[in-house]
Formats: structure tokens, sequence, C-alpha cells
């Protein structure tokens, strides 16, 4: 009994220490909930009021827009009136001059003929004689035809009221306002100078047509598009390492035209090295980043390797061939455990590749099976893992066995590689033997 009592402290303070480890426990995970809920709430207002400064400037704008179109078609119809007034008004302008020119003609005449009535008997008949003379050069019988009111151009304003129905029918329609988007971005995989972005469908009842997907640096202030198209996934290279760049996505409806609300951004980085080529190797032109390279016209004196040994076990090593050349038997695409300069290919021991044929070699053995012939646009990965670290002694014959699985064009082939020693890195190469051939490595 009292050796109980003695214990219960003990029991007690482990209670208790477990007690205080579970409420600091507690206490961490309910830190990161408020951290979260905090994130979402200026998620939300943030959204909103970017939505709200959105709205108000779309609208301004299409006020503006609207009463600018709405001032140009005024102004061409009341040009019109102008026209129509001043071709229309010409001539009855005219007949009235004429009219006008024929009152004062008479007037002249009645008052002539008046006093020549009227005049002494000495000048009378001189006067009378004239007069008569004067009226019958005139034709007083000759009157301007004056058009019936009929005949003129009754200018009026023909307006279809329904346009207000029509236009009030489309802004009440116009813009929807979206609580969430129907395409988030899923997965960033960082690649060798780039990363790869995946998104996916949130929204079951939206089927999309085109994707649009926009990455910038974080410290820039616009995005820019870098993939529109049918895929839901995308790899954008020239990514900087250790920089963090974001990404969002949009999509567009099937028969739409207006692209869907963006996605919530994502930030992402690439901590890998940019694989790159050898500069200044005859034969090849590289590109400014060194991550693609075109065999041209020049003699080459064997095989392009990388610049330094930057493939590691476990990533997936791709090569895209962008244009073709003419293919040759000894052309190759691949990696090595170390450079050996005066070979004219991979094609060679301690190196596995690829020949544009679709031949595979090891340590410089064609395999028995075979991939597609590398066409334009072909894509081509290596992804190695190491299976054995052996001794000199091995029955094997190696010290490193890595497993190695090429795949192009829906195919791939798997084997083991030999190797004399272990690599904690390999390069990765290529050789052709004629110009046109150009390859990016990612």
């Amino acid at each position: 009994m009292r050796g109980a009592m003695e214990q219960e402290p003990e029991v007690l303070l482990q209670e208790a220490r477990e007690n205080v480890e579970a409420a600091q426990s507690y206490r961490r995970e309910l830190g990161q909930r408020l951290q979260g809920l905090r994130e979402a709430q200026r998620q939300i207002k943030e959204s909103a009021s970017q939505t709200r400064d959105v709205l108000k400037q779309h609208f301004s704008d299409l006020k503006g827009t609207l009463g600018k179109l709405l001032d140009e078609r005024l102004v061409t119809l009341l040009q019109e009136v102008d026209t129509i007034e001043q071709e229309t008004i010409k001539p009855l302008d005219d007949c009235q001059k004429l009219i006008e020119h024929g009152v004062s003609t008479a007037d002249d005449l009645v008052r002539e003929g008046e006093i020549a009535i009227l005049g002494g008997k000495e000048e009378q008949n001189d006067k009378l004689w004239n007069f008569t003379k004067k009226a019958s050069h005139i034709q007083l019988d000759s009157l301007p035809e004056v058009p019936l009111l009929v005949d003129v151009p009754c200018l009026s304003a023909q307006l279809d009221d329904s346009i207000l129905n029509i236009v009030k029918d489309h802004i009440f329609k116009h813009g929807t306002v979206a609580s969430r988007p129907p395409v988030q971005i899923e997965e960033l995989i960082e690649k060798p100078g780039g990363i790869i972005v995946r998104w996916c469908k949130v929204d079951d009842d939206f089927t999309a047509q085109d994707y649009r997907l926009q990455f910038r640096k974080c410290t820039a202030n616009h995005f820019e598009d870098v993939y529109v198209g049918s895929d839901t996934e995308f790899i954008v290279l020239h990514i900087d390492p250790n920089v963090d760049y974001q990404f969002r996505v949009c999509a567009r409806g099937d028969g739409r035209q207006e692209w869907s609300p963006w996605s919530v951004p994502q930030t992402g980085h690439s901590t890998l090295v940019p694989h790159e080529w050898t500069p200044g190797f005859e034969g090849y032109s590289l590109s400014s980043r060194r991550n693609i390279a075109l065999r041209n016209d020049a003699e080459s004196s064997g095989v392009l390797y990388s610049s330094a040994p930057t493939y590691f076990c476990g990533q997936t090593l791709t090569f895209r061939v962008e244009t073709v050349g003419q293919p040759d038997r000894r052309d190759s695409i691949g990696v090595c455990a170390e450079k050996q300069n005066g070979c004219d290919s991979l094609q060679r021991d301690q190196a596995v590749c690829i020949s544009t044929n679709g031949a595979v070699f090891v340590n410089g053995k064609e395999m028995t099976n075979q991939l597609p012939a590398v066409t334009s646009g072909s894509t081509v990965t290596f992804d190695i893992e190491a299976v054995t670290l052996g001794t000199a002694n091995n029955s094997e014959g190696g010290n490193a066995k890595l497993r190695v699985t090429i795949s192009s064009s829906n195919r791939e082939v798997v084997f083991d590689w030999l190797l004399d020693q272990s690599c904690g890195s390999l390069y990765f190469g290529c050789s052709f033997f004629y110009p046109g051939w150009k390859v990016l490595v990612f």
C-alpha cells in the first residue's frame, strides 16, 4: 500500500507530461487550422474585392463604349438628314428664285402698263406700242411647275423601340459571378529547368473545350500565357532554379468563346539544376539556355555531352526531338557514366542509348527489343533506379546495377545496366551524323 502511494506521484507526473504534450500538439494543430482559416478568409475577401473592381471597371468601360457607339450612330443619322435635306431642297430653292423673279418682272410690267394707259394722248400711242412690244416678249402664260406636297420628301425618324427590350435582355444576362472556378491546378512537379503543371476539372457539369495556362515570377505584376490547348498538363520550361513562380489555369466551355474564371494561383519552384549541353562543341549550335542542341552543317567530332553530370537516379530525363534530319544507324541519344572523347556514338561501353531507328544499345550491345523510330515531335524518356551496389568481385562482373526504362511513343523497354563502378550522377549525350536534328533536354 505504501509502495503504491510512493509510485502514484510518478504516475501522475508522467500523465501530466503526456497531457502537456497532447495539449501542445493540439495547440499546434489548432494554430495550423487557424492559419488555414485566415488564408481562406483572406482569399474570399481579396477575390471579392478584385471581383468588385473588375465588375465596376468592365461596366464603366461598357457604358463608355455604348455611349460612344450611340453618339456615332446619332451623327450618322443626322448626316443622312442633312444630305437628304440639301439634295431635295435645292431644286425647290431654284424654283423659288425663278418664281420670285417672275413676280418682280410682272410687277414691273403692271406698273409700266398702268402708266402707258394713263398717259397723255400725245405720248400714249408710243408708250402703248412699247408696252405691247415688251409684253409680247414675256411669256405671261408660262408658269413654273410646283411639285405637290406628296411628291416631295417628308423626313421622319424610324426608330424601333424593341431594341430597348433586346438590349435590356442582353444587359440583364450579361456577366456572372462564380464562387468557384470549374478547373483547379492539381499538382506541380519540379524538373531540371522546368515545372510540370497538372490541372483537373472540379465542376462535373462543366464541359471543357480548351484550357489556358499562365505563369509569372512571384515578383512580377502580370501573368503571361504559356499554353492553350486540350491537354491537362504542360511542362513550363525556362524556369530559373530556386525562384518562386505562380501558375493559374482557366477553361473555355464547349461551344463558348469566353474563358472561365481563373483557378486559385499556386506557387511552385524547382530546386533542380537545369540540364545543359556543352557549349562550343563543333557540329552543334545551342540555344541561349543551352537546353536545345541543333546539329548544324559543320563536321562533328563525336558525341555532344552534357556540360556536367546533372542526371541523378530516381529522376526522369526527357529528350524531345524538335526537328529531324537524315537518320543514320550510328545516331544516339542516351546517358553514360563518363565522357569519352573520340567516340562517334553512345553505342559503346558504360552507356545506354537509343538510335534514331529505334534500336536500343546497352554497353555497346544492341538489344533484341527496340522502340519506334524517332520522328519530329518524338519524346524519349529515361528513368533509372539503383538496384544493387556490389564489389569488384561481383559475380555479374560489375560494381553497380541500374534498372533502366526507356520510353518512346507509348512503348518502353526495361533492362538492367551493369557499370564498372557506382555513379552518383550521370552524363547525357547525343550524336547525329547528318544535320537538321534538334533536341531539347529537360
